[in-house]
C-alpha cells in the first residue's frame, strides 16, 4: 500500500521560514515611531530655530528680513549673554559634580545586602523626582527666605545677620544648585544601583579574599564596572544642568534677579522671545546653547575614553 505525501501549504512555509527581507525590515519598523516623533517634534524645530536665528523675526510680521549672522554678532557683544553663560556653568558645576558623587554614595549604601526595607528606601528616592518643580522651588524659597524660615531662625539663634539668598550671585547659585541636587540625585542613585547589582558577585568575593576593604573594593571594582552608567548619568546631567529654567525664574524673577545673578541661558532665551519678542535673537542664543551642550557632552565622552584606556 502506498501513501501519497501532500505538499505543505505555501502559507505554512512562509510562517516557519520568514523571508530575509522581513527579518531585516522588521526591527526598523518597530523603532520607526520614535524616529517619526523625533523628526516631527525634535529635528524640525531644531532646524527651524536655526533658520529663524538668521532673520529679524517678528512674531506678527508677514515678512521676515534675512540678516545672516547679525544676531550672533549682537549676542557675542551683549554682556547679558556672557553673564548668562557664567551663571549657567556656575550652577551646572555646583549641582552636577556633588550630585553625581552623592548619588554614587547613596547607591552604594542601598546595594548593601544587610540593609532592611530596601523597597521603601528605593521608593523614597523617587519622591523628589515626582514632586512638582514649582512646589520644590517654593519650598526652597521659603526655607532660604531672608526674614523667616528655618535658615533665618538658625542664623538668628547663632547671632548672625540675615542673608538675602536670592540677591547675591554665589548664594543664588548655591540655592538653585541645591534644588537640582535634591531633584535628581535619587534618580541617578537608582540608575547606579541597577548597574551595581549587575556586577558579578565573584569580583567582590575575589576582592574580599585579597584583603581589600569596602572603600578599596568600591574604587577598584564597583566604579570600573559601572563606568558606562556613570558616563550616561554625566551626559544626561550635563544636558539637564545647562538647561536650568524654572528654578532660576521662580527663585529670582523672570529677568533673573535685579542684577541678573540668576539669569541662565534658557531664561535669557525666554525673556528675549516672550518678553521682548526678539525671536531671531532668542533663536541665536538657543543655537549657542545647543553648541555648548554638544561640546560639553563630547568632552565627557573623550574623557571617559581616556579613563577607560588608562
Amino acid at each position: 500500500m502506498t501513501t501519497t505525501t501532500l505538499p505543505r501549504p505555501a502559507t505554512s512555509r512562509l510562517r516557519r521560514h520568514p523571508s530575509r527581507l522581513t527579518e531585516r525590515v522588521a526591527p526598523y519598523v518597530y523603532i520607526s515611531p520614535f524616529f517619526l516623533l523625533f523628526l516631527a517634534f525634535g529635528l524640525f524645530p531644531l532646524v527651524f530655530t536655526g533658520w529663524v536665528s538668521l532673520h529679524d523675526w517678528e512674531p506678527l510680521a508677514t515678512e521676515h528680513e534675512f540678516i545672516g549672522l547679525e544676531n550672533f554678532r549682537a549676542m557675542f557683544e551683549d554682556p547679558r549673554f556672557w553673564k548668562a553663560v557664567f551663571n549657567t556653568f556656575s550652577i551646572f558645576l555646583l549641582s552636577t559634580i556633588p550630585g553625581i558623587v552623592l548619588a554614587l554614595l547613596i547607591a552604594s549604601i542601598l546595594n548593601n545586602r544587610s540593609l532592611r526595607a530596601k523597597t521603601f528606601w528605593r521608593m523614597a528616592l523617587l519622591l523628589p523626582n515626582i514632586t512638582p518643580l514649582v512646589t520644590t522651588t517654593l519650598v526652597f524659597s521659603a526655607i532660604f527666605a531672608r526674614d523667616y524660615g528655618p535658615i533665618a531662625w538658625a542664623l538668628d539663634v547663632l547671632g548672625l545677620p540675615p542673608i538675602a539668598w536670592n540677591a547675591n550671585t554665589f548664594t543664588t547659585h548655591f540655592v538653585i544648585a541645591l534644588m537640582v541636587i535634591w531633584r535628581w540625585t535619587g534618580f541617578n542613585a537608582l540608575i547606579f544601583l541597577a548597574a551595581m547589582q549587575a556586577v558579578p558577585v565573584s569580583l567582590y568575593e575575589s576582592a574580599e579574599i585579597d584583603g581589600a576593604g569596602k572603600w578599596r573594593t568600591f574604587v577598584s571594582v564597583t566604579i570600573p564596572m559601572i563606568r558606562p552608567t556613570i558616563l550616561f548619568a554625566v551626559v544626561t546631567s550635563t544636558v539637564g544642568g545647562l538647561q536650568i529654567f524654572a528654578e532660576a525664574m521662580l527663585f529670582t524673577n523672570p529677568q533673573g534677579g535685579n542684577n541678573g545673578q540668576g539669569l541662565t541661558m534658557t531664561l535669557f532665551v525666554y525673556g528675549q522671545a516672550f518678553n521682548s519678542f526678539h525671536f531671531g535673537y532668542a533663536s541665536a542664543i538657543a543655537v549657542a546653547l545647543l553648541f555648548l551642550v554638544l561640546v560639553i557632552a563630547g568632552l565627557n565622552y573623550l574623557l571617559a575614553r581616556l579613563v577607560r584606556s588608562a
